[in-house]
């Protein structure tokens, strides 16, 4: 059985639930933010903070996202949306485009899709031959634990749905003229692509697992389950890089502690 074959797609949150572990969840994850940043706690810059969110077309990358920062101050964070890469993006190596939005130390990023495009859409479509989308695993896995080495924390979440709730989600996208734009013609062909596509994630799933980047898996098909599963594996994955850059991971209870 695959990793995608073993989500449980039937998890659900209901309004008040959602609610109430989101409420916590912002809370804690902007102390954290502003941990790494010295902003609260011991006023020393930690690692820098790196998100990325893939996942097929309409798998609610962009609403998780606003979970994350959308309570933050936005001079805490960037969000970078890639696309197709641009002629000039073509004449260098496929990492070369992400260095230039990568967090610094304190900072933080969010990747909405990533260089896995290299192994995912490239490779379906044929934008890069066989050796280069092979190629491309060894170079992600090695860019990625240098990233981890010198100073980023890197979370990883793929969110999945099945066809079914795609295609709902396509349907009323059409039928808003406000969301509309958000869906193309190749959206619609890509669906035919989708067992391809599935393929290739499950082999970029094994070929890129490593202890300093892990892949969450994230079953999507409610948004509201999906958006807390995750920002409060998100917490966890940045306490846990606090712990490796060798600072204390901050007690939640300390947000109500009196100063001095």
């Amino acid at each position: 059985m695959t990793i995608l074959d073993r989500l449980d797609m039937t998890q659900r949150l209901d309004r008040v639930q959602y609610a109430a572990r989101l409420e916590v969840a912002q809370r804690r994850l902007l102390q954290l933010r502003l941990y790494l940043e010295g902003q609260v706690g011991a006023a020393s810059i930690g690692p820098g903070l790196l998100v990325v969110v893939e996942g097929p077309d309409a798998a609610g990358k962009g609403g998780a996202i606003k979970s994350i920062v959308g309570h933050l101050d936005p001079r805490h964070f960037n969000v970078h949306g890639f696309t197709a890469p641009t002629m000039v993006e073509k004449r260098h190596h496929f990492l070369w485009r992400f260095w230039r939005e990568l967090p610094g130390l304190g900072e933080m990023a969010v990747f909405d899709r990533s260089w896995y495009g290299r192994v995912l859409v490239e490779r379906v479509e044929g934008f890069a031959s066989d050796d280069e989308w092979k190629r491309a695993f060894e170079a992600i896995v090695d860019f990625e634990r240098t990233l981890v080495s010198e100073g980023v924390i890197l979370a990883k979440f793929w969110m999945h749905i099945t066809d079914d709730e795609q295609l709902r989600r396509f349907e009323a996208r059409a039928a808003d003229p406000l969301k509309r734009w958000k869906l193309t013609d190749e959206d619609w062909r890509n669906r035919a692509k989708n067992r391809r596509y599935d393929e290739a994630a499950e082999e970029m799933f094994i070929r890129t697992e490593h202890p300093l980047a892990p892949w969450d898996v994230i079953a999507a098909e409610q948004k509201r389950f999906a958006r807390i599963a995750v920002i409060e594996t998100l917490i966890i994955r940045i306490e846990e890089g606090i712990r490796r850059w060798g600072m204390r991971v901050p007690r939640i209870e300390e947000l109500d502690d009196p100063p001095g």
